[in-house]
């Protein structure tokens, strides 16, 4: 018999070479390609059918029907606001996280939820755990799964072929990684794998209008392991944000046709599974606690909700040649920014000192509006000054030190004003034209200004 002919496929973008090389060719990773045996297509024209039981036209986009998006509630009323309202009908959604940080949990959760209506037949398909696993976890959490449907199989065919017969409303397959499909011969987990297998439940979501959650690994990085393809292919990408030892848990949208990107969703870890925080702002400000050096409030915008969060700052002298920066919650290449603008136009160096930044609660801030809470917080570490708790601050900050504003100023206020908070330092441009009543705002337009405002 002739011998298999081998391929070598990164594991990146899952692009073939029949050489190996240090270097993908195509995405420029590093030590990436991995051997693999020539994928052989069996019977592709077997599968080949249109779920939907009807043929693809060419039609004029001027005279196609807008109808308004049916939203499916999930019950889960943080998981449906990251979704941007709801389960879009015929959309697939993939969700990433670290182990055990309570993606499966999630979904059980919000089936075990759907399940009450007859309407909406959920099935739950496992590649990953037994039934009696799966049944275990229900009865741990206290949900009622008594018309819960349940699968295990890793075979997309017979998959799909027992959808078309049971017809549900909403699935969720854990994981993606566990599926495969008999057109590749390659072996499950793989890119071509994950690629086509992903592919064909798109396919069928679309023609079928079912609503389908994928559960996606993540690698030692934290991206979503497999192709990157895989992101584009899906509707929504959500990612499960904070260390799996901590009882809060984070839900990011990174990507969603349907909604806002950046939305958060909030929740508990107990024993009876995720439990919604209907209050974000509320967990991550410490206002028991006693008044310290380094800390400041700061009001952050993520998606379409503001959200209150406190900065630390630990400066202390540095006894080796080169200081540590260490940014958790935030990127560190912005915080070596804005250190270099305190030196250059606050006059403030902390070229011999350590600088440790914490976002207090686990969350992490994308957005530059924190820059000027930062410094703050910075100064307020080195000279020892305790900020006073009913104080707020957010603004960019530009390499010449000026203040620039940044977007939603006056919803962060209201969120601010709601919380009673009596000051807030805030870009020039972001003050208001009629004056709120309970909390008394203070422009400033250069970073020598807030400086000023808080020595006072």
């Amino acid at each position: 018999m002739p011998s298999n002919k081998i391929n070598y496929t990164c594991q990146k973008c899952g692009t073939n070479t029949p050489k190996w090389a240090g270097k993908c060719p195509d995405c420029g990773e590093w030590n990436t390609l991995e051997e693999t045996v020539v994928e052989k297509i069996i019977k592709k024209k077997k599968y080949q059918t249109n779920y939907s039981g009807t043929e693809a036209n060419i039609c004029l986009l001027g005279e196609v029907e807008t109808l308004a998006e049916i939203r499916i509630p999930t019950g889960l009323t943080e998981l449906d606001h990251v979704l941007g309202g709801g389960l879009v009908s015929g959309s697939v959604v993939l969700i990433g996280g670290d182990p055990g940080i309570g993606k499966s949990t999630l979904l059980l959760q919000t089936l075990a939820q759907l399940s009450q209506k007859s309407t909406y037949l959920p099935l739950y398909v496992t590649g990953e755990e037994s039934p009696q696993q799966v049944s275990l976890r229900a009865k741990r959490l206290s949900l009622d799964v008594k018309n819960l449907k349940l699968l295990t199989e890793t075979q997309i065919e017979k998959i799909l072929t027992i959808a078309q017969t049971e017809k549900p409303k909403i699935m969720v397959i854990d994981s993606i990684q566990t599926m495969h499909t008999d057109l590749l011969q390659s072996a499950q987990g793989s890119v071509s794998q994950v690629r086509e297998s992903a592919a064909l439940l798109v396919r069928f979501a679309k023609q079928t209008n079912t609503a389908i959650f994928l559960v996606g690994h993540v690698t030692k990085d934290g991206s979503l392991a497999g192709p990157r393809v895989l992101e584009h292919m899906v509707d929504t990408v959500l990612y499960f944000e904070g260390d799996s030892g901590t009882r809060f848990r984070i839900i990011r949208a990174i990507k969603n046709r349907f909604g806002a990107v950046n939305e958060l969703g909030v929740f508990a870890m107990t024993d009876k599974g995720l439990r919604e925080v209907s209050n974000p702002s509320a967990i991550f400000l410490s206002h028991e606690q006693e008044n310290v050096p380094g800390s400041i409030i700061m009001v952050s915008h993520e998606g379409t909700r503001p959200l209150l969060v406190e900065v630390q700052a630990l400066v202390d002298e540095s006894p080796a040649p080169n200081p540590r920066r260490v940014a958790l919650g935030l990127d560190q290449n912005r915080l070596a920014v804005l250190l270099a603008v305190l030196h250059k136009h606050g006059r403030i160096a902390t070229y011999n000192m350590d600088v440790f930044i914490n976002i207090v609660g686990g969350v992490r801030i994308n957005e530059t509006g924190a820059d000027l809470a930062i410094l703050i917080a910075v100064i307020s570490s080195i000279n020892n000054i305790v900020l006073a708790r009913d104080l707020v601050v957010f603004g960019e900050i530009g390499l010449g030190g000026e203040i620039r504003p940044v977007p939603n100023g006056l919803e962060r206020l209201r969120e601010a004003d709601k919380h009673g908070f009596k000051r807030a330092i805030v870009p020039r441009a972001n003050a208001p034209k009629e004056k709120l009543p309970n909390i008394e705002i203070i422009p400033v337009w250069r970073l020598i200004d807030a400086l000023d405002s808080i020595a006072k």
